[in-house]
């Protein structure tokens, strides 16, 4: 049995996705998640129901985390030991991280102790974190396997006990030729490593039948969570620029944190005419429609400063199977799917008026703009097709069944 840890389940849509295609590849998992989800961006049935079947490790009482405590020794042996060796004196990246990972290591003893009557051949932490070092503790605990996929935030702005996962781990999944890399300066060796892309099921998402060009505004979209890795603020910036230069709309789909923050600067360049933000996110099942509105898409994705980054954007990838020509920039492991003038049109981040010029070009350009629709969804489909994208994943939890 595979266990599978992450830190709110299928709120993520990968993690619904990547999941969905494991049970259809007859693979037996159980999911573990820190925490219940808040909500999910599925309407469909076979993801709730792995949403019911999810196991959840917090809340838990403080008393049964010390009594965990206190019977690890007697359960674990030496294991123990060498696991609480580590959580205290192993390098960390600060004593903050230091005092995280030892109140993970508690919850990974009491984790463990659930789970050693249980049939373990494997524990895969989604994210390296939180619930990746909850899922080394509780490995190298049980004595078995421990492999991750690292992302974005999790490497860099919750960075934590990083260069021992990549000891502990018997593989790693790298989203991209970017994090191959990455995980080669921490330490890690070549024959771990493991690319896996974040794919999407390319069925669902299909370019518009009518390909006839409306008469209507110039449409640009973009979507994501409002926060400011996306980027949105620079794209309105460029809106600004362009406003009395073309015919165009802008809606961005999503809510978050920076709702307020981004309608207060649409109405301060002048763009409420122009420019919408719906204020709700977008369910997997609503996306093709919302991308068939539009005439190109917009991901303008920075590095924030609190260090977080998107590692390689699912909706950039939905965007360009629905058929509409992509901008966005080159981060992390962006450069794998939009490359620049064959699939899309790739720029350096925190720059709105390239952004503007980008839009500028396809606005004025259909050949163009039909030209690298049509790569775009070809190289989505050939790279980054879910059931391709997921079975080197698939193929190191096989290797790892034992029943």
């Amino acid at each position: 049995m595979i266990h599978y840890i992450t830190t709110d389940g299928v709120e993520n849509a990968w993690v619904g996705n990547e999941l969905r295609t494991i049970k259809k590849a007859g693979i037996p998992f159980v999911l573990h998640s820190l925490r219940k989800p808040e909500g999910t961006f599925f309407a469909s049935e076979d993801v709730e129901a792995i949403n019911r079947s999810t196991r959840l490790l917090y809340p838990v009482s403080k008393v049964q985390l010390c009594l965990s405590l206190l019977m690890a020794p007697f359960i674990f042996g030496g294991r123990f030991m060498s696991a609480l060796s580590n959580a205290l004196f192993s390098e960390r990246e600060s004593l903050a991280i230091r005092i995280k990972c030892l109140g993970h290591f508690l919850v990974a003893c009491h984790w463990a102790r659930d789970l050693k009557s249980q049939d373990v051949d494997l524990i895969h932490a989604q994210w390296i974190h939180s619930s990746g070092t909850i899922g080394m503790y509780g490995a190298w605990l049980l004595g078995v396997p421990f492999g991750f996929t690292g992302h974005a935030a999790d490497l860099f702005r919750d960075r934590s006990a990083l260069r021992d996962k990549i000891k502990r781990a018997s593989y790693i999944i790298c989203i991209s030729y970017f994090h191959r890399d990455f995980f080669l300066i921490y330490g890690a060796k070549p024959s771990q490593l493991v690319i896996s892309y974040c794919g999407i099921d390319v069925t669902q998402f299909a370019p518009k039948e009518n390909l006839e060009q409306g008469n209507g505004p110039f449409r640009i979209l973009s979507s994501g969570r409002l926060v400011e890795k996306k980027g949105f603020d620079y794209l309105i910036d460029a809106c600004a620029l362009l406003k009395d230069r073309i015919d165009f709309e802008c809606v961005i789909g999503g809510s978050g944190e920076l709702e307020a923050a981004l309608k207060k600067q649409i109405s301060e360049r002048g763009l409420n005419d122009l420019v919408t933000i719906t204020g709700t996110p977008l369910l997997q099942e609503k996306i093709p429609e919302f991308m068939h509105t539009g005439d190109c898409y917009c991901l303008p994705c920075v590095w924030a400063s609190d260090n977080d980054v998107d590692g390689l954007p699912q909706m950039l990838m939905e965007a360009m199977a629905c058929g509409l020509p992509a901008i966005s920039t080159r981060l992390v492991g962006i450069p794998d799917l939009v490359i620049d003038d064959q699939t899309g049109i790739l720029l350096e981040p925190n720059d709105s008026t390239a952004i503007a010029n980008a839009i500028l070009y396809l606005h004025d350009n259909p050949a163009e703009r039909s030209r690298l629709a049509v790569a775009g969804r070809q190289h989505v489909v050939d790279k980054f097709k879910l059931e391709t994208s997921v079975e080197p994943l698939i193929r190191e939890f096989r290797k790892r069944l034992t029943k």
